[in-house]
Formats: C-alpha cells, structure tokens, sequence
C-alpha cells in the first residue's frame, strides 16, 4: 500500500504544477482570488513587511534594555529555533489555505481563537507602529532646517544639556561634562518633540497636534496604499525593500568612524554570561523574533495567500530571514557606536547609563550621529526619516492587510477600499493617545501587555493547532502534495518539540520572575497595569471563546462527543482555495489514511515527527 501511496504521490508530483498554473485563469474559487503580480513582489514585500520598524526603532532599544551583549546571543538562537521554523510554518499555511489568517485556522478549528487573537495584537501594532511614523515625519520636516534643531543646546534646557563644541575642547572640567549628561538629540527628542511627562500619575495630557497632523499624513499615505490593494503594495515593495539598506550601510560607515564609537560595539557584543539565565531576557528575544520577523501576527499568512499555490518557498525563508537578521545587527551597531561615542563625550564608562532607553532610543541615537556628519548633515537626516517613514510604511501596510483580508474572508461582498477607509479613520483616532505627553507611556503599556504577552502565548497556540491537533506528519504530507518536497527532521522537531517547547518554557520563566512594568524606570499607576491586563485578557480570551464558539456550531445531529472531536479534525472547508485542487486533494487524502489505518496511537505519534 505505501508503494502505491509514493507512486500517487510521484503522478502527483509531475502534474500538480501544470494543473496550477491554469488554476489562475479560472474561475472555480470559492471567492476572488488576488495574487502577487510575480514572485519577485511576494519576496520584496515581505523584506519589507519583516525588515522594518522592529528591526531598526524596536531591536536597539530592546539590546539596550537587556545588556547589549546579553541579549544578541539569545536573540540570535532564538532566530535559529523559533525563528526561521515559524516563518517558513506561516507562509505554508498561507500559501496551502490561499486565505486570510482565522480562515486559515479551519486545520484545528478548536484554536481558531489563536488566529482571532493575533489579528487583534497586530490591530494594536498598527496603532502604536502608525504613532512612530508620526514621529518620524516631523523629525523629517525639522531636518529641512538651516541648521539640525538637535545638533546644538538651546538655552531653556538649562545645565542638563552637553555642548560637545565644550566637550571637545573647551575648558569645562570632567564633572562639568558628567552633570550635563544628556545629548541635545535625547533633549530636542523629550522637550521639543514629545513634551513628555516624568510620570502619568495624573494622566497623559492633550495631544500636540503638530504630531497630530504627522499622524493623519501617515494614515492617509497607509490608506492609500491599502485601497489599492495587494497589487499597489507589490509595486511599492520594491522601493520598500532597497531604499533602507542604502540609507543604513551610510550611517553604519559613520557610526564605525566616531570617537569612541569601538567600546559601544563591544559593549554590543560582549555578553554578560551570568545574564543568559534571566528569563526576562530570553522573554525580550523571543517577542523581539517575533516583531522583528513579523511571525504570529497572521501577516505572513496573509501575503503567503496570495502566492501561487505550487510556489516552492524555501529559497524565500532562507533569503528573508537572513536579511532580516543582517538587518537588526547592522541597526545595533549603529545603536551602540553612537552610545560608545555619547559615553565618550560625557566621560561616562557605563554605557548603559549613558542615555534613559526606552522606545524613542532611535530618535536619539540615530539624530546624534547624523548631527556630527560635517557634510550636508540636513541631507542625511532627511535620507534617514525618509528611510525610517518608508519602513514604517512596509510594517503598517501588511498588518492592514491582515486585518483586510480577515474582514474580506467573512464579508465577501465588501469592496476593499470601504474597509481600507474604515480602518485609516478608526486606527488614526485610536492613535491620537501616543500623541500626548504621556503617549510613550501608554505605547510601552499597549507593547507590553497588548502585544508582546499576548502573542507569546497565542504563538505556543499556534504551534500546539499545527504540530499536534493538525498533525507535523499531516501538515508536511500538505507540503508534498503542494510542492513536491520531502519535509527534512529539523523542520519536524521544531514545528512538533523543540520550538513549542522553548516557548513554553520561556513564558513560564518570565511569568515566575515578572516584575511591574516600568517605563524609563518610572513606575505605572495601578489604573494603567489595570487596563494593560484587560489588553492581554481581550486577546487571551479569544481562544475559549472561539473553541465555544465553533463547538456550538457543529450539526445539531451529533451529539456532544462527537461535537466535542470535529473541533479537533480539519473542518470540511479545509484545503487548497482552488476547487480543482481541492477535490485533487481529498483524494490525495484518501489513499494516505487508508495506508495509515493499521498504525496503533504509539506508531501515530513516533510517525508524527518522525516518519
């Protein structure tokens, strides 16, 4: 019976690409079915949806907040073993659906809710992703001044601010130069852009609206490009893509050549090996993985949806992935060599007390360094926040196509630009918050709780419907009727052991050594760790909800055993969106069970990840 099963499985694989290449042209979907306009925008698109904001705003202030050094080891194994695993499982599930994220769920519609709740922490990324653009463009608008507003001290920052003309040779003592410990670019930042507040104790103020109008102009370009849809962010991607790595290899060179600028490296990385052990700083890899990647927040299954379906992917995973790592470590060393240089100015030997940290870390390092370039330093500033708005651009617009096509799968007669519209007005109001003085605060807040947490867990969730409800040996048997590839034991272990695994046991250490939130070490109020556990509870909650939910829509004609094990089993609905493939793939399907029927539950699960 196998040998009959591999022949299927050989015929199969001689004519599958044949039959989808014509798939495209016909019309026997469920549904409207868009597609990349070629493979080169699906991998485009994704550098620049996995390349961006969480590589060069989140990666260097997360570095800086957990030891520099301390944390790139992790971050780095992390990548190796939750990663790259989680990536290539997503565009899979993507490109095998051919539907948006919960759709896509119909493998394990038990945790359907996994999926529900990941579309709603990218719906709270959006808003606070939408927030640093913001930032971004009036940094951009400030960088056409005569001289860079953040490149000298101003009087009314009084004796905290450094001059570095002093600081390079005046006659100021050493004390002087340590008092006056912050860099114009950490002020202009605090002062001049956010008005921030110490503390939010009595709460997070007005909005400036100088950011208020950055926020409409960023939402306006997310919406514009979201009506068009996946054939307007294909095109874009390309610039996308390219422009940022000019713009950062630019202020790498000049971050290497500052003063001072090699102790900040090594202080990147050199680990503290004592710090390995701290689960909270493992806890900050794996999240940062996660925004870094773009992984666990139905994004990627998003784009993977529009792929053609016999697409071989692997050379994508391979190619993204690394950039994606390239990147973050590229964005630290420019990070940390313009710390080593601010340490250097000030006469500061601790570089970690160097600058507060916190998320606008980029806005200081970053502006500080361009603010010493000694040719056309206005000219670099606007390539920077250009390249960082573009960033911001590419993160924004693939979690607005998630939420999109979330929304398109359930409401199919809902044209595209209506629920672009609805989601640029919704998200720019909700934005306004981050606007306040107290905006940092609550950005760090919704990160924490609303994000961060949050998608740790729903991401064991969604290793849990994949590896063990669905199946590793189902799930990559799905991968050779598609692609024709055989699955290799690393890809088995991760999906179905080591990466779930790791996850766990990371979530349980982090929950037994957390300690309340701080922003800048500055405490929170009980009535904002109150709200940022209703964040978490809104997300968490989905996974009951949705496991009740599909349990009471299953045919009244069954009882509530057989009720309870069809929420387990793929729902009938699930398999390739073409009808075609489909009906092929049911009958692939057949011929698999019936050359598995004899295997007892001990071979069923050696043959899981094994066979």
């Amino acid at each position: 019976m196998t040998d009959l099963v591999e022949a299927g499985l050989l015929k199969h694989r001689q004519g599958v690409h044949e039959h989808v290449t014509k798939a495209n042209s016909t019309t026997t979907t469920t549904q409207p079915k868009e597609t990349w306009g070629n493979d080169i925008e699906f991998l485009f698109s994704c550098i620049s949806l996995s390349v961006g904001l969480g590589n060069i705003w989140r990666f260097p202030y997360i570095a800086f907040q957990n030891g520099g050094g301390t944390f790139v080891i992790p971050y780095l194994i992390v990548l190796l073993i939750i990663g790259r695993p989680v990536y290539y499982l997503e565009i899979l599930v993507g490109q095998f659906s051919g539907r948006g994220c919960i759709k896509a769920f119909n493998m394990a519609p038990v945790l359907k809710g996994v999926a529900a709740g990941q579309v709603l922490a990218t719906t709270a990324s959006i808003t606070y992703y939408s927030s640093i653009m913001a930032l971004t463009l009036r940094f951009l608008i400030a960088s056409f001044s005569k001289v860079l507003p953040w490149s000298k001290c101003k009087p009314e920052w009084g004796n905290e601010c450094l001059e570095y003309e002093l600081a390079s040779g005046g006659n100021t003592t050493q004390d002087e130069f340590v008092a006056r410990k912050m860099s114009p670019a950490e002020l202009y930042f605090e002062k001049e852009i956010l008005h921030e507040y110490e503390n939010i104790k009595d709460g997070i103020g007005l909005p400036n609206w100088e950011l208020v109008g950055c926020l409409a102009v960023s939402w306006i370009i997310i919406g514009g490009v979201l009506i068009r849809g996946v054939k307007s962010s294909g095109k874009a991607a390309y610039f996308l893509g390219v422009f940022p790595y000019v713009v950062l290899i630019i202020l790498l060179i000049r971050a290497l050549t500052l003063p001072g600028a090699l102790q900040g490296i090594i202080y990147f990385f050199k680990p503290q090996w004592k710090e390995l052990l701290n689960p909270l700083v493992w806890y900050a890899a794996v999240t940062q993985v996660f925004f870094s990647l773009a992984i666990c927040f139905g994004t990627l299954i998003t784009y993977a949806s529009y792929n053609n379906f016999s697409r071989n992917v692997y050379n994508d995973i391979v190619i993204i992935t690394t950039m994606d790592s390239c990147s973050s470590i590229i964005a630290g060393c420019i990070t940390f060599g313009i710390l080593g240089n601010l340490a250097f100015q000030t006469g500061n030997t601790d570089i970690a007390n160097v600058v507060k940290g916190g998320a606008g870390l980029a806005f200081i390092s970053y502006p500080d360094a361009i603010a010493k370039f000694e040719l056309l330093p206005q000219a670099f500033a606007v390539l920077f926040f250009l390249m960082l708005f573009v960033l911001g651009i590419g993160s924004t617009v693939g979690m607005g196509s998630c939420i999109i096509r979330v929304i398109r799968d359930r409401f199919l007669q809902t044209p595209n630009w209506v629920l672009a519209l609805l989601l640029s007005l919704l998200g720019f109001c909700v934005s306004i918050m981050y606007m306040c003085p107290g905006g940092q605060f609550i950005l760090n807040l919704v990160d924490f709780y609303g994000v961060s947490f949050t998608a740790l867990i729903l991401a064991i969730g969604e290793l849990l419907a994949v590896g063990w409800v669905y199946g590793v040996k189902r799930f990559c048997e799905d991968l050779k009727f598609m692609v024709g590839l055989k699955t290799g034991i690393y890809w088995r272990l991760c999906w179905g052991l080591i990466t779930p695994g790791l996850m766990l046991a990371v979530l349980i250490y982090t929950l037994l050594a957390m300690e309340p939130l701080t922003y800048k070490n500055v405490d929170y109020p009980a009535v904002a760790h109150l709200f940022g556990w209703c964040l978490a509870a809104l997300g968490l909650i989905q996974l009951p909800g949705w496991a009740l939910y599909e349990l009471w829509n299953q045919n009244e004609s069954l009882t509530f055993k057989e009720k309870l094990l069809s929420i387990f089993r793929p729902s009938p609905e699930w398999g390739p969106l073409d009808l075609n493939l489909k009906q092929e793939y049911e009958n692939y399907r057949k011929n698999l069970q019936s050359a598995n029927a004899n295997r007892n539950l001990l071979q069923k699960l050696y043959d899981n990840l094994f066979h």
